[in-house]
């Protein structure tokens, strides 16, 4: 079938931003092929072709059906399915489809309304095959009897145009005309006198023919039958009757009356209402009563579906004469349907760093009802990171209005109600759950502005100090921490080599053992950085303070332990109780308690003599001097620190009591052949220890501490182990700054200036010697009798030394 193209107006496009000003109109037959070409949309929108595909040109329509197709390729609109103009508009004078063709980037609107032209596809149809006359045979000529006439789908000139009878005869003749445009009527008209015994009934057809080309027809038998007198037909008050009635009327509801009536009296005057046949959905909807003339709604209405009805009501009297009259029922509309929302577009996910105006969604809004009912607007809850944006007609945009923040609010649920305008109004709501999408916008953060950290001197290799920790906001990869050493200024020297930072958890360890008296804290940079794209990092200062461990036993300074002969302090006999002797200077490398030295007498020639300041080393008399004093007296001074386990040095220091300058010569000679005494018996020690550690190496430790003993029993020696000496002294020999176990020969004599005190070094030969001497005396030298000396036999008043009594409880051999 050849298809009818007309362009009815074509125009530039406006400066608009979205739509045409005047729509593109096109006509087409009805029942065209599917895929017949319409018209060339492109060329009469000024569009090229190429630009429909750039564009994602597609066709809407407010009732969402798709009667037409666009080829993007060459810009042709085409029909998509079978049109049927009485399908789609009924009896409506026009048949317009209108449509929207939409463009994105930038978002344009083009109107398109195609009209449906009408062809002759429908013949006339009667509502009846065969209706029945019954004639009064006194009826005069030109008498009228109504019928119902013939329904064509088709309009215009398509519609029915002329009526006739066939076979034509004397009686009866038809009469086609109208009351107004929408009521048109057909009487057959009595030509002649009829004489029910000459024919008591006739039959012939009444043909309606349109005017179409070829003109299409129908036929209507009618059976006349000829009655005796009832010259009285039935006569309505109207010709017309019009009604109005709610959609929502419920079932049973009285629309409207018809009233007709008859001169005719008895049984040719009882009057009965009926519907005449039809070929609509009327006798479906509505019913009569067939004694009260009362139509009622038989079913629900539907303002949508249908606004009005037509219905052709009969009065028959009771000598079958009848009377035809139109009903004319207006649907009023209420507001029972709620708007539509119908989403052509939705983005989701959004990335957060989408400007503000970004399109998120494209939807129309349609309403069923009509007035006010039908009048829409829609609003957006409760949200200020988005709004709402008319874009045409119906057409609404969801933007954002403002910057997004994943880390703020990661998921946005937005709420857009359309409501009407009715009363009560009615309302849809449609929920965009929009999600927003990660950017690399945050860097991490540490959980400190800074870090300080400990570790002890001495530490082991590859020890833990502490942790660093940050966190990014973003997720991910974007949120993926890692952390580094680095310079704290792009021309330093690399971080120090002795501190590690784990990549992945930020813990630190230190790498190699740390000495506090080379270096008392180290400062790094750590930088965290994220893995995303560009990467985002942050740095903080990480401070490792290194603590002082006991590791350093006291120095001694004054007197100096390596000068040979050992220098010797002059202490006048005429001196009193106070007197300062000399002064024990020591020094630590530690620091803090570990660094805070107290000085002790550990021994002495005569313990009561002397007494050593805790705090300041100082040496002084504790009682004047007297003729029984040794004119040599020999000290060792305890020197020990605070830490724990506590250090400690010994000081040696020799002082001469003096009466007069000759003692002075005597003593130094006296000195002099005890040195060299002194260094011949360390020799003899040393050589002795040797020895013995060879000997006992094939033995059990067990075996040979018990011969030893034995060993030296025989020899006249006792023997002291740690475990005799005070806890605090043992504490001090382990840590390498005090002597072991010593056995002590002390001899005396009654000579003034040849007494001896000597120290010997340890003859076990598994102990390290330290300060320890051993001399021999002339036969006539006393000696102290061997027996052990502890710290618990310093007096309790003078720490560090030994009262008078303790030491004059040595017995002389």
């Amino acid at each position: 079938m050849a298809i009818a193209r007309q362009v009815l107006c074509l125009s530039a496009f406006l400066s608009l931003p979205h739509a045409r000003s005047q729509p593109l109109r096109y006509s087409v037959a009805e029942e065209g092929e599917s895929g017949s070409v319409v018209a060339n949309v492109a060329e009469d929108a000024g569009l090229a072709p190429a630009q429909l595909s750039a564009r994602r040109a597609r066709l809407a329509s407010e009732d969402g059906r798709q009667h037409f197709r666009l080829e993007r390729g060459t810009g042709r609109l085409l029909v998509a399915e079978r049109l049927d103009r009485e399908e789609l508009c009924g009896q409506a004078a026009t048949c317009t489809l209108p449509f929207e063709l939409v463009l994105a980037n930038p978002l344009q609107f083009l109107r398109v309304e195609v009209t449906v032209e009408d062809i002759n596809d429908h013949a006339p149809v009667f509502p009846e095959e065969q209706v029945t006359f019954k004639i009064l045979e006194t009826s005069n000529p030109g008498s009228r009897f109504p019928l119902e006439g013939a329904r064509d789908l088709d309009t215009g000139s398509n519609s029915i145009q002329t009526y006739s009878i066939s076979p034509e005869n004397e009686y009866f003749s038809v009469f086609f005309g109208s009351h107004s445009d929408y009521e048109k009527y057909v009487e057959l008209v009595l030509e002649n006198p009829l004489d029910r015994e000459e024919q008591a009934e006739m039959r012939f057809s009444l043909v309606a023919m349109d005017g179409g080309s070829p003109p299409r027809s129908g036929t209507m038998e009618i059976h006349i039958v000829v009655l005796d007198v009832n010259d009285n037909t039935p006569v309505f008050t109207q010709r017309v009757y019009f009604g109005k009635v709610l959609e929502n009327a419920p079932e049973g509801s009285v629309v409207l009356s018809v009233v007709a009536t008859d001169q005719d009296a008895g049984h040719n005057g009882e009057i009965t209402y009926q519907f005449s046949q039809a070929v609509s959905q009327s006798d479906f909807t509505f019913l009569i009563d067939p004694f009260s003339g009362e139509i009622k709604l038989r079913k629900p209405l539907d303002f949508e579906a249908a606004k009005k009805y037509e219905l052709s009501v009969r009065a028959t009297d009771g000598g079958g004469l009848s009377a035809i009259c139109k009903v004319l029922v207006e649907v009023l509309d209420v507001n029972d349907n709620a708007p539509e929302l119908v989403v052509s577009s939705f983005s989701s996910p959004l990335p957060e760093n989408a400007l503000p105006g970004t399109v998120v969604a494209l939807f129309n809004v349609k309403d069923r009802d009509s007035g006010a009912n039908g009048k829409i607007s829609c609003a957006l809850e409760d949200q200020l990171s988005f709004s709402l944006q008319p874009a045409y007609n119906n057409y609404y945009e969801l933007v954002t209005a403002s910057m997004l923040d994943r880390e703020e609010t990661a998921q946005y649920i937005l709420s857009v109600t359309a409501a009407d305008a009715g009363s009560p109004p009615l309302t849809t709501t449609q929920t965009f759950t929009v999600d927003i999408s990660d950017v690399n916008d945050n860097g991490p953060v540490f959980n400190q502005t800074s870090y300080i950290m400990y570790v002890h001197e001495n530490n082991v290799p590859m020890v833990l100090v502490g942790a660093v920790s940050a966190a990014d906001a973003d997720t991910g990869s974007n949120a993926k921490v890692t952390y580094s050493l680095v310079p704290a200024h792009p021309t330093e020297q690399p971080p120090c080599s002795c501190i590690s930072v784990n990549s992945e958890n930020g813990d630190v360890f230190v790498l190699r053992p740390l000495d506090y008296e080379q270096v008392k804290q180290i400062e790094v940079l750590v930088r965290a950085s994220d893995a995303g794209f560009p990467a985002l990092s942050a740095n903080v200062t990480v401070r490792l303070v290194v603590v002082d461990e006991n590791d350093n036993a006291p120095l001694v300074l004054y007197p100096s332990q390596d000068s040979s002969p050992p220098s010797s302090e002059l202490v006048p006999v005429s001196s009193e109780a106070g007197y300062l002797v000399t002064k024990v200077v020591a020094v630590d490398a530690d620091s803090g308690q570990n660094s805070w030295l107290s000085y002790h007498l550990l021994r002495a020639t005569d313990p009561g003599l002397f007494v050593v300041g805790a705090q300041s080393g100082e040496v002084r008399l504790r009682r004047p001097v007297t003729e029984r004093d040794p004119t040599k007296q020999k000290l060792i001074v305890l020197v020990r620190d605070n830490g724990q386990p506590p250090l400690s040095a010994t000081a040696s220091l020799s002082a001469l009591l003096l009466s007069a300058f000759s003692d002075v010569r005597i003593t130094h000679s006296s000195l002099a052949t005890e040195d060299e005494s002194d260094f011949l018996t360390m020799y003899l020690i040393i050589s002795l220890v040797f020895v013995s550690l060879l000997f006992f190496a094939s033995m059990t430790a067990f075996v040979l501490r018990k011969m030893c003993k034995r060993n030296e029993l025989k020899g006249g020696h006792m023997l002291y182990g740690a475990g005799n000496l005070q806890s605090g002294l043992a504490d001090v020999a382990a840590a390498g700054t005090l002597p072991h176990p010593y056995c002590y020969e002390i001899s005396l004599t009654t000579g003034s200036g040849n007494s001896e005190f000597k120290f010997l070094k340890p003859i076990l030969p598994s102990l390290p010697p330290q300060h320890c001497t051993m001399g021999r005396g002339t036969d006539d030298e006393q000696g102290f009798t061997r027996g052990p000396i502890t710290l618990e036999d310093v007096a309790p008043d003078n720490p560090g030394m030994l009262s008078s009594e303790q030491f004059n409880s040595l017995s002389f051999s």
